[in-house]
């Protein structure tokens, strides 16, 4: 588990497609959709995992916002880890 200069625990986060890391480092919150509607992954969540809906996912990180459409994907959370593998 990440944690930033005030000792706050950070997600560890990898976005990838199969030849493309879209992201990886730490992040505040990972922000979604699945079939239910939208969600937050933060950290200290519990465990997870769901296929993505096409939408805007985005990671929010302590000095930037990452932004990418998503078509398909899934999601899984451990441990404040999360994997994401999308297609775009």
């Amino acid at each position: 588990m990440s944690k930033n200069a005030d000792d706050q625990p950070q997600l560890d986060v990898v976005a990838r497609a199969p030849f493309h890391v879209y992201y990886e480092g730490p992040a505040l919150v990972v922000s979604a959709l699945n079939k239910v509607g939208p969600f937050d992954i933060l950290p200290g969540h519990a465990d997870f995992f769901s296929v993505l809906d096409p939408s805007e996912l985005t990671i929010e990180t302590e000095t930037d916002i990452v932004t990418f459409d998503v078509d398909n994907g899934m999601i899984s959370v451990s441990d404040n880890k999360v994997l994401l593998f999308v297609n775009m």
